[in-house]
């Protein structure tokens, strides 16, 4: 009885119940996203002819170049995904546990990549890869053609290579920082009984990064699915997304209703798979501890 008596007391007269200090964030929270989240989902169902229904979703999920889109938006962000995981656990490999002059400078420049605009990191392909770029020109000034051979930034794999550029660094933070933990004493160990180093990588090294691979990976893939500037500045022709398609409905045909049923189907699809990522990573040893806390 005495135990039970305790909780009373301390949310007793003169106390203020903690689910107060709840409300001024949640009500932040509610104002700021949740509000105007609301008004878009109730313009997907607005047709321009007044009243409410699903018209607008039956034409836009019923049309070619939503399907076209959504292709373009889940392959695209599926290989860039996977292009940064493979790219940033090889480099953050790399950087954590080859000793080499400037290792510690480049993991600091990491952490200041990670804060430049997806527009800035395009450009600079541009200007390396364009038409008009430098690989493009040292090829006409030695052979005297009229363009270089090399145009692919206005394609899928344009759009792709400035998406793995851009990204890795997310997948590498994280997993520098998982490398920084790793118990050294193990490796030298293996290594001092005969283990190569892929063996090494494999048993010790990669079970530690799997939680940070799996964090830095969903962070890639929803920033993909819904990243606008780096599709619209390689002007890849026909390689339409989800917010290009957004962008296209709602400022060059002016179809709100339509923009926001896909704006609604974005947010579902990347809502989806942070749910996904959440019960992959409950399901590891690692992964769980961290949903737990």
């Amino acid at each position: 009885m005495a135990d039970a008596t305790v909780p009373r007391a301390a949310a007793g007269p003169g106390r203020v119940p903690r689910w107060v200090w709840a409300v001024p964030p949640v009500a932040l929270l509610a104002l700021v996203f949740l509000y105007p989240l609301a008004l878009v989902v109730r313009q997907s169902f607005s047709p321009d002819s007044g009243g409410h229904s699903l018209a607008p979703y039956a034409a836009v999920l019923g049309s070619a170049g939503f399907r076209t889109a959504l292709a373009h938006t889940v392959l695209i962000a599926v290989g860039a995904t996977a292009g940064c995981l493979l790219l940033g656990f090889v480099l953050a490999l790399v950087i954590a546990f080859v000793p080499f002059p400037g290792g510690r400078l480049i993991g600091r420049f990491i952490d200041i990549f990670l804060a430049f605009p997806s527009f800035l990191i395009t450009l600079a392909l541009l200007f390396v890869y364009g038409t008009t770029g430098i690989v493009n020109g040292i090829w006409t000034d030695a052979t005297g053609a009229a363009s270089g051979p090399v145009d692919f930034l206005h394609t899928p794999w344009g759009v792709l290579l400035a998406e793995v550029t851009y990204f890795t660094p997310f997948v590498m933070r994280p997993l520098l920082a998982a490398f920084s933990q790793v118990d050294t004493a193990q490796i030298e160990a293996a290594a001092s009984l005969g283990a190569r180093a892929p063996r090494i990588v494999a048993r010790i090294v990669l079970p530690e990064a799997l939680p940070s691979l799996a964090a830095g990976g969903s962070l890639v893939l929803v920033m993909c699915l819904n990243e606008f500037g780096i599709v619209l500045f390689t002007g890849a022709k026909g390689v339409t997304t989800l917010p290009m398609l957004i962008y296209g409905k709602a400022i060059l045909e002016s179809d709100y209703p339509g923009a926001c049923v896909v704006a609604v189907v974005n947010v579902v699809l990347s809502v989806a798979l942070y749910g996904i990522y959440r019960i992959v990573l409950s399901r590891t040893p690692a992964g769980a501890r961290r949903v737990g806390a």
